[in-house]
C-alpha cells in the first residue's frame, strides 16, 4: 500500500495505491476526514493502513495519470529526526573531510532539520547561490511513525512504524563548517525534497534491507544497502523514545551513504541547471532539480 499527497484537478488530497497503480483512492471516499498526511495518520489512530486495501481496491478513486504527486508530508508538524554519519564508509569519509567532529563517533549522532515545506518529487531545489557554494546532497530512508511512542522497547519498534519514503538530506557545507553545528546547514529553505510517497511497512521485511543510490545528471554517486546502516531503525526508535515521546507522523532519517559531495577530491557540490535522483529499492524514485 503506498500513501500519497496528490494534486487533482488544482486540488491537493491525500490518497491511498492499492493492488491497481493506476488509481489513487481519496481518503475521503473511505470516511476519512483528513486534510493532510498528518491529520490522516491522526485518524488512523495506529491501525495498519494495509487493514484498507479490500476497500481501496473496490473504490473508483481518479486516474494516477492526471495527478501529480506532492510531497506526502508537506509540512511536518516537528522538524525532521536525522542521523549523522549513519553508514560505515559515509562515517569514514566524513571523518576525513573538512568537516571535523570530536572523537570517532562511537554513539549515534542525532540532530533536527527543520522544514517550513518539504520539497515535491520534481519541484527545484533551491541553491541559495548568494549564500552558499557547497550545496550537497544526500539521499536517506525516512522513517514515518504511525503513533506515539514512547519508551518503546526495541523489539517493539516495527509495531510503532507506519511506513518509509525518501528523502534528500540537502545540505550547505561551509555553514556546517562556520557554526560548529549542522542544524543551519541542513535547514534553508527548499532543503528537504522528499517522495514520491509513503510505502507502508508490511511491503518489507523487517528490517528493510535495500539497495540506497544518488546520482547527479545521470552519474552515480552514491551506492550502498541500508542493511549497513550503524545504528538501524529499531535501536533508534528505542533510544529516541527513552524520555522523549516521538509523535505520530515523526519522520526520521537514517543518514546516507558513501559518495555525497564533500567527500570527492576535489569536492563535487550540485549547482544550478543540475538534477540529482534517489533511489531506495521497493520505495521508489525522487528526482529534483537545482535552480
Amino acid at each position: 500500500m503506498k500513501l500519497v499527497t496528490y494534486s487533482f484537478h488544482d486540488q491537493e488530497q491525500v490518497g491511498l495505491i492499492g493492488s491497481d497503480a493506476n488509481k489513487i483512492v481519496p481518503v475521503s471516499a473511505l470516511g476519512f476526514a483528513a486534510a493532510d498526511m498528518c491529520a490522516f495518520i491522526d485518524e488512523l489512530r495506529g491501525t495498519d493502513p494495509s487493514a484498507l486495501l479490500a476497500q481501496v481496491d473496490a473504490a473508483a478513486g481518479v486516474p494516477f495519470a492526471e495527478c501529480r504527486l506532492l510531497s506526502p508530508i508537506r509540512h511536518p508538524r516537528q522538524d525532521v529526526i536525522c542521523l549523522g554519519v549513519n553508514y560505515y564508509e559515509h562515517r569514514d569519509e566524513t571523518l576525513a573531510s573538512n568537516i571535523k567532529y570530536d572523537g570517532q563517533l562511537s554513539k549515534p549522532v542525532y540532530f533536527s532539520k527543520r522544514v517550513n515545506e518539504a520539497v515535491d518529487p520534481g519541484a527545484p531545489i533551491q541553491s541559495h547561490s548568494d549564500l552558499i557554494d557547497s550545496l550537497d546532497y544526500e539521499v536517506e530512508l525516512a522513517v514515518i511513525l504511525g503513533k506515539d511512542a514512547r519508551s518503546v522497547a526495541r523489539e517493539d519498534v516495527a509495531s510503532y512504524v507506519l511506513g518509509y519514503t525518501i528523502l534528500n538530506d540537502v545540505s550547505a557545507r561551509e555553514l556546517q563548517s562556520a557554526h560548529q553545528q549542522w542544524y543551519f546547514g541542513k535547514s534553508l529553505d527548499g532543503f528537504t525534497p522528499m517522495g514520491p510517497w509513503i510505502v507502508t511497512r508490511d511491503e518489507f521485511p523487517w528490517m528493510p534491507k535495500l539497495a540506497i543510490r544518488s546520482y547527479v545528471n545521470g552519474e552515480l554517486r552514491q551506492n550502498s544497502n541500508t542493511e549497513l546502516m550503524m545504528t538501524g531503525i529499531d535501536a533508534a526508535i528505542h533510544q529516541l523514545s527513552q524520555g522523549m515521546t516521538l509523535k505520530a507522523g515523526t519522520i526520521v532519517a537514517m543518514g546516507t551513504p558513501s559518495g555525497v559531495g564533500m567527500a570527492f577530491q576535489p569536492t563535487r557540490y550540485m549547482h544550478p541547471g543540475d538534477v540529482v535522483r534517489c533511489e531506495i529499492e521497493g520505495i521508489g524514485i525522487l528526482e529534483n532539480p537545482v535552480e
